[in-house]
């Protein structure tokens, strides 16, 4: 049962929604605004996944528009 995380493209606000099942189809809007107009973005996560040997993920960042930031994660695996 996931719970994914969006950003309103109209008023920025960040709200998440829960879904039953991962295919579930549901109507989503901004609970700020009620736009239907958003992007999914990815979760803030406090801990972080390797192999246990001081792995760290690589983040990559980059301007998406007018005074918005976009991060990309590398995140190590096993072999890492």
């Amino acid at each position: 049962m996931p719970i994914y995380e969006f950003r309103c493209l109209e008023c920025g606000e960040l709200f998440e929604k829960f879904f039953k099942q991962p295919d579930q189809e549901i109507s989503i809007e901004c609970p700020k605004c009620r736009s239907g107009s958003f992007d999914r973005v990815i979760s803030r996560t406090s801990y972080v996944m390797g192999s246990g040997k001081g792995s760290k993920p690589k983040v990559t960042s980059k301007s998406c528009s007018a005074g918005s930031e976009c991060m990309t994660f590398e995140i190590p695996g096993p072999d890492d």
